[in-house]
């Protein structure tokens, strides 16, 4: 577990960027209706764990900063209720989020919305700071999103900023801890995809690869997986993300997956692709060794200093040099016919992470080497996702110790 030092730094970095005379104010969240009486699994908005530790519905962070710059800060958990703990669990008490977060305030749900009142008319904030993002605009309304309702109902003299920038910013450099959580989590991952490559035959179905992967992940505990797995077999490797788990692989289809587990918040994101039967075809060792070299590549050149937005387009001029070579493609023009996304996305607390996307990567970033090919024609479909660690010097395949070569993947293969 990370130790409630690391929370409260988090939440220092924050404050440190707050306006004097400004609240804040953040919800963990609440569950999303399903049907009837039921609901989905709660996930805990990616935010307020950041910031807390804590993965529990119901939760509000208040904080202010003082004219003087003085900072306070208060928990809201859920009020006791014995009845409903009964049937739907028991709820965190104070000392137990005090020891994790590192607060000493609280008080309960009940009182939040009187309290904020007493400090939204007191003439000492000019401001309120929330995490109301949607990355469309059409997105369910979530807690935030109402409470920054009713602020603008209410209280229309407190400027409402925007907090989420700023946890973007911190978020963008992982911590030491950060860090080995996702180490961690690219152990699991990676005997998640063993699994998957012991058990592999064809005639195997989708959801039977998915079993073996879901079967590893769950004797790590209930963290799990860190986004809907992908795992598809011949022409459902050309939906690049595929949740379906229906198809079946046929004798010499490739398998493609792009998976990772969750280890303390933090996540990865590998893709691996092999064929069904253990051993590749000559087309399809020809596509996988420049998908290969590709990724070997950036990893060689990839340093402090590099601009990030040419780190997809390097990887598609160099892949595309190894495609011509391999008689695949004749011109640049054509490279968008075998590549059909870029893959340099940020990892962390989510797996395309929450991050300010910066002009030059620095040692800390955590992002994805992602090479794709998609070869309609021949039916081959499959990419090689691994993660880059950038160091002082210049990286780190955090994920290559998972089986990416021809010979490690048919041996491994074989061998079990």
């Amino acid at each position: 577990m990370m130790k409630k030092e690391y929370y409260t730094g988090n939440r220092e970095n924050l404050y440190r960027h707050l306006q004097e005379g400004a609240l804040a104010v953040f919800f963990s969240g609440d569950e999303i209706r399903r049907s009837a009486d039921e609901c989905y699994d709660y996930f805990g908005n990616r935010n307020f764990l950041y910031l807390t530790g804590l993965q529990e519905k119901g939760l509000v962070l208040l904080a202010g900063k003082r004219e003087n710059g003085e900072v306070w800060e208060k928990l809201y958990l859920r009020t006791p209720d014995l009845m409903a703990e009964r049937w739907s669990g028991r709820r965190i008490k104070a000392q137990e989020a005090a020891d994790c977060a590192g607060i000493e305030n609280f008080g309960y749900d009940s009182e939040f919305r009187s309290d904020f009142h007493q400090l939204a008319v007191s003439g000492t904030y000019r401001a309120v700071y929330l995490d109301a993002y949607k990355n469309d605009p059409q997105d369910i309304e979530t807690s935030v999103h109402h409470f920054q309702s009713e602020v603008s109902r209410q209280y229309p003299y407190l400027k409402q900023e925007n907090a989420t920038p700023i946890l973007k910013k911190l978020r963008t450099i992982k911590q030491p801890c950060e860090i080995e959580a996702i180490r961690k989590a690219e152990v699991i991952t990676g005997e998640g995809i063993r699994a998957m490559m012991k058990a592999s035959r064809p005639g195997m179905y989708e959801y039977q690869y998915k079993a073996e992967f879901d079967y590893v992940l769950g004797q790590y505990g209930t963290e799990g997986s860190g986004f809907p797995p992908i795992i598809s077999a011949g022409q459902n490797n050309f939906c690049i993300h595929y949740y379906s788990y229906t198809g079946q692989a046929k004798d010499g289809d490739m398998i493609l997956n792009d998976v990772g587990a969750r280890w303390h918040g933090l996540v990865t994101d590998v893709s691996r692709g092999w064929p069904c039967n253990g051993t590749f075809s000559e087309r399809q060792k020809l596509l996988y060794e420049c998908a290969l070299a590709t990724s070997d590549h950036m990893f060689e050149i990839l340093k402090p200093g590099f601009p990030m937005k040419d780190v997809d387009l390097t990887a598609r001029k160099y892949n595309f040099e190894r495609l011509k070579d391999a008689g695949v493609c004749k011109n640049y023009e054509e490279i968008g016919t075998y590549m059909w996304h870029g893959g340099a996305h940020h990892i962390g607390y989510d797996c395309h992470d929450m991050i300010q996307r910066p002009e030059v990567i620095a040692p800390g970033m955590v992002f994805c080497v992602d090479i794709g090919i998609y070869h309609e024609e021949w039916g081959i479909g499959f990419r090689i996702e691994d993660n880059c660690l950038i160091t002082e010097e210049g990286c780190e395949n955090l994920s290559a110790d998972i089986p990416r070569t021809i010979p490690e993947i048919e041996f491994y293969m074989k061998k079990n």
